[in-house]
């Protein structure tokens, strides 16, 4: 591919901006070291006349959370027909919306942990607290609170007894006006990179988390070096791998993603997995798991980030302003 202008999307105004700036670092280094020029763009306010006054040829998108994963900035690229990596805006709608993911899922039969949701009206005006019991008794303890629409496990709590429910429900509903309560699965944490390639989709090699000090995956552990040990591949009987790869595939069609994203599953003690969530904008730092799952599979993040400029470019192209 010959050099290019590439504009960086980062940072914004989401929880998620510094995880945001430390991918967006690493992709100018990249595309620097591959001869690309590189306009690195903090989004805020200005974005449509950034974006305008750039003469960039595409857009590397690597924000996380409200904003970036979620259609808003792929609307706004789009609308001034710049081509951009990574999924399109519905594809952004579906997978960071962990509820409505959900029950994808679940009208496809693929298989996910059991859950509830509601928003902050039913509770405040519908009187849905008093279907907590019900519902605690039909996911058994300990239960998983997750705000519906964040990404780095941020707002999860884990209520392991009925007292802990109300707390963990204050927590979540801080972080979103929707929450999900799901079934905890007892099991082993697997990521599943998938990458578009030649018209293909390729399943990277399998990471497994494995969190040093808490029985979850936090926002902090998944963070920080040292937190969480990696191991890639996967130590899995070579069914097992397929059958998850297969699944986080089947996720990756059912949501429309395109370019690349990563399916997060559970494989419980049992030997059954489920999906957990998909995410369209993996992250890209040094202790992000897509990168891991390439470099097992051969390709250098140089080549990670090339793959998906070129497939940006590829992108059926986009109508802007008349």
């Amino acid at each position: 591919m010959s050099p290019k202008r590439v504009a960086v999307l980062k940072g914004g105004p989401s929880l998620e901006r510094q995880v945001s700036l430390r991918s967006a670092a690493r992709v100018e280094d990249a595309l620097e070291s591959l001869g690309h020029e590189v306009v690195p763009i903090d989004v805020g306010g200005d974005l449509v006349e950034r974006l305008r006054s750039s003469q960039a040829e595409v857009a590397f998108v690597a924000l996380h959370g409200r904003g970036g994963e979620d259609g808003t900035v792929q609307e706004i690229l789009e609308i001034v027909g710049m081509p951009y990596t990574g999924s399109s805006v519905a594809a952004c709608i579906r997978s960071m919306d962990k509820v409505l993911t959900k029950h994808l899922l679940v009208e496809q039969q693929l298989p996910t942990p059991d859950f509830f949701a509601f928003n902050e009206t039913a509770f405040r005006e519908f009187g849905a607290a008093e279907a907590l019991p019900a519902i605690e008794e039909r996911l058994g303890f300990p239960i998983v609170v997750k705000p519906a629409a964040q990404g780095s496990a941020l707002g999860i709590k884990f209520a392991r007894t009925p007292k802990d429910v109300p707390e963990a429900l204050i927590a979540a509903f801080s972080y979103d006006e929707k929450v999900l309560l799901e079934r905890y699965v007892d099991g082993r944490e697997l990521a599943v990179g998938l990458l578009e390639h030649e018209g293909d989709l390729q399943a990277l090699p399998i990471v497994e988390a494995l969190p040093k000090d808490e029985y979850f995956f936090d926002f902090e552990s998944r963070y920080e070096i040292g937190k969480t040990e990696y191991v890639c591949p996967a130590e899995l009987p070579d069914l097992v791998t397929e059958q998850a790869q297969e699944l986080a595939a089947a996720t990756y069609r059912l949501l429309g993603c395109y370019g690349f994203a990563r399916v997060d599953l559970i494989l419980s003690e049992e030997g059954d997995l489920q999906v957990l969530e998909a995410q369209v904008i993996p992250g890209l730092t040094e202790t992000s798991l897509l990168p891991q799952a390439a470099e097992a599979a051969g390709i250098s993040f140089e080549q990670l980030v090339e793959r998906l400029v070129e497939l940006a470019l590829r992108r059926p192209a986009v109508a802007g302003p008349a």
